[in-house]
């Protein structure tokens, strides 16, 4: 049952209390194909474009009105994408939806990170990621080239022939494919002129602006031709540096901060001759055995947005209000579609400091109690002292499921398999002494302590 339990926290959210008894004597490959059998059946998440203001709305001329006009617009869409943001923790907690694919798909939205302030923006690009997130990695690299969000954040539709913006060009190397030292300069400059009239129009939709473009030849990591960028990535994916960079970013995030260079170099191997198949790879990763080794378990500290999944899925919890989860998020220092800059979020132990710690010890009793509780945005520390953060995180817990796992024990053994479900190490503290510590005689209000207790222990924050 550890392995299935590991297997589920590294690849999705945790298991809810249903599948942790359904699942117990599931052996790994069995809990793997069934991972990847449901991603295979996930769908795409409906769009609706409310951008076609924006055409009459730009085309005003400079005023108050366009301004007061424009300033209303942001608003809505940033609010629209908060929301969308809570709609895919939701995803991310619910047993009904992919795990696997909503855990990869977060990967890699921190892989390609890019600020999304418009919704039809935001959920075309969430859309893309998914689709592309367990196939090959040259699809997904291109899709993401083509997309509107990521041409806006990086100023490609600035890249023209005779004024190229290299800004795209250096992340796709630095960031999204080969690592730094790996490339010149120069190539920069000519990788730049390649994606040249890859652009976007007012409205959100990829457009190549071929009188933009440059179709000069180009020199480019050592090969000379009239490249484009589909020929870039291409180069790119051509060096096993890329399939070494990427496969050891992979292996950080799924199995252990510490990197293990024999292995990653097999990992790299086998990704670059499937021609960098994703999915291949993560199966190969979830059914070895030394990713169930005790040296990679319990060792990596839940990035705040799996923290609250975690949580949300244990307790089928669910926000009375939709901009809850998004405040949580800011104060945790990871809001979905606003990562700190293009290298995405540092993660590891830069997701505990002192502005995080508490409320994130404290995450799973607040949500229980929906005491009142003074949330501290993590990029905007005086927000509730001009009122603009919560005060209480009204939420609704169905206790039943987790409290099933308890029937019939005693409050002894009970703890045990709260502690067994819920940590993925150990606690220091022994279960008699927290049964003694809780001091409650009502049974059920006893249970809800010692889950939240237990929420609270530092082995919680581990995955």
């Amino acid at each position: 049952m550890e392995k299935i339990k590991h297997l589920h926290n590294r690849a999705g959210f945790g298991l809810s209390p249903g599948e942790w008894q359904q699942k117990r004597d599931w052996t790994v490959p069995s809990a793997v194909d069934e991972l990847f059998d449901a991603a295979r059946s996930a769908r795409a998440l409906p769009v609706e474009n409310e951008i076609d203001e924006l055409p009459d709305m730009m085309s005003m001329p400079d005023s108050k009105e366009k301004g007061a006009k424009v300033a209303q617009f942001l608003m809505k869409e940033g609010q629209k994408v908060a929301t969308l943001g809570t709609e895919w923790v939701g995803r991310m907690a619910s047993p009904s939806e992919s795990a696997l694919l909503e855990r990869v798909t977060l990967f890699w939205h921190g892989h390609f990170a890019c600020e999304s302030k418009v919704y039809t923006l935001a959920v075309n690009q969430l859309n893309t990621l998914r689709k592309h997130a367990l196939g090959p990695f040259r699809e997904l690299a291109l899709a993401v080239a083509r997309d509107p969000s990521m041409i806006r954040y990086l100023n490609n539709q600035q890249n023209r022939k005779g004024q190229p913006n290299e800004n795209f060009a250096r992340e796709l190397m630095e960031l999204f494919t080969i690592g730094r030292g790996h490339y010149t300069e120069q190539d920069v400059r000519e990788a730049a002129r390649a994606f040249t009239g890859w652009s976007s129009n007012i409205i959100g939709e990829y457009t190549f602006r071929r009188g933009q473009h440059d179709y000069g030849s180009k020199t480019f990591m050592g090969k000379t031709g009239n490249f484009n960028g589909e020929d870039i990535i291409d180069i790119l994916l051509n060096r096993r540096e890329t399939a070494l960079f990427l496969t050891r970013k992979i292996y950080r995030y799924f199995v252990n901060d510490q990197p293990d260079e024999m292995v990653i170099n097999d990992l790299a191997d086998l990704y670059y001759n499937s021609d960098y198949d994703t999915g291949r790879l993560l199966r190969h990763i979830f059914t070895a055995d030394w990713f169930y080794a005790p040296a990679n378990t319990g060792n990596k500290i839940k990035s705040p947005v799996t923290l609250m999944a975690g949580i949300m899925r244990a307790l089928e919890l669910k926000f009375q209000n939709d901009m809850a989860p998004a405040f949580i998020q800011r104060s945790l220092g990871q809001l979905l579609f606003h990562p700190p800059n293009v290298a995405g979020w540092p993660g590891g132990k830069a997701w505990i400091d002192n502005a995080t710690l508490m409320l994130r010890l404290n995450l799973g009793a607040f949500a229980l109690s929906s005491k009142e509780v003074n949330l501290r945005l993590k990029d905007d520390p005086e927000a509730a002292e001009r009122g603009k953060a919560f005060k209480r995180l009204s939420a609704d817990a169905n206790l039943g499921p987790i409290l099933q796992l308890t029937q019939g024990k005693s409050r002894q053994a009970a703890l045990e398999t709260l502690s067994a479900y819920l940590l993925s190490l150990q606690p220091k503290l022994g279960m008699a002494e927290l049964a003694d510590a809780l001091e409650e005689t009502d049974e059920t209000l006893f249970l809800k302590k010692a889950v939240a207790a237990l929420m609270s222990f530092p082995e919680y924050q581990l995955c």
